[in-house]
């Protein structure tokens, strides 16, 4: 299994390819990264339970000429420079680079027409993203057993009317708790039974990659489906397969 360490040099490695290659890396490209408030982050939403809303994860945003690429993290942070300074980041010790780094990548690979959804939807599109979610699975995996891999309320309440259903996070509001009639289970004790035993398919957040744990997920012996608008960049140069909906609601 890949580690950390690996991973984040792998992704480094990568992206300053990906920057020479276009005759990016020494262009003056000024990349500037903001924490959003919920309402620019997620518009109105009909569930307040949303992590963006309850302030347990904060989006930053990095602009490349106009292309926009957002990262989920809970580690906030404020930058204005050059992507050659991006690359000299330190994603493995410090979690505000490593967000900071995605949210760029992102911004980068969408201006380059390498990615798509790296703006999350707002508003109703959290709701259409549950249930289109679930026609995906239902056309591309019959009924699996899934489990889910970070707190959405919008998936959880949709994914557990359509399938058998498990959900794990490391939030203690959430962990114990039932939520839309799934008791959510700790995303590091439960993870054995759950992820390697039960499941037939893993559903997990792309903000993993911020933190690293996303290599937990990786090289299973089943197939794993990550989500959202944080992967977007890293998926292609991983190789990951990633669901999002996003540019289909913004």
């Amino acid at each position: 299994m890949m580690t950390k360490s690996e991973l984040f040099e792998k992704l480094k490695k990568e992206f300053i390819k990906i920057l020479a290659d276009e005759n990016l890396l020494t262009e003056k490209i000024e990349i500037t990264s903001k924490a959003l408030t919920p309402e620019e982050a997620i518009g109105i939403t009909k569930r307040k339970d949303f992590p963006i809303i309850t302030g347990n994860e904060i989006m930053l945003e990095a602009d490349c000429k106009g292309a926009k690429g957002q990262a989920f993290t809970d580690s906030p942070a404020l930058f204005k420079g050059t992507l050659a300074e991006i690359c000299n980041l330190d994603m493995e010790k410090d979690l505000h680079a490593a967000g900071l780094f995605i949210a760029a990548l992102n911004a980068v690979m969408k201006y380059l027409g390498r990615t798509d959804c790296t703006v999350h939807c707002k508003s109703e599109g959290p709701e259409k993203c549950g249930k289109d979610i679930v026609e995906f699975i239902q056309e591309n995996y019959d009924d699996p057993k899934i489990v889910l891999i970070g707190y959405q309320p919008a998936m959880i309440d949709n994914l557990s009317k359509a399938f058998k259903l498990r959900v794990l996070d490391l939030n203690p509001v959430n962990v114990g708790q039932l939520r839309y009639g799934i008791t959510v289970e700790h995303g590091i004790t439960d993870y054995d039974d759950a992820v390697k035993g039960w499941a037939d398919l893993v559903l997990c957040t792309g903000s993993t990659i911020c933190n690293g744990t996303i290599v937990n997920f990786m090289g299973l012996d089943k197939p794993v489906l990550f989500f959202g608008t944080t992967l977007a960049g890293a998926a292609p140069i991983l190789g990951l397969k990633r669901l999002c909906f996003a540019d289909r609601y913004n």
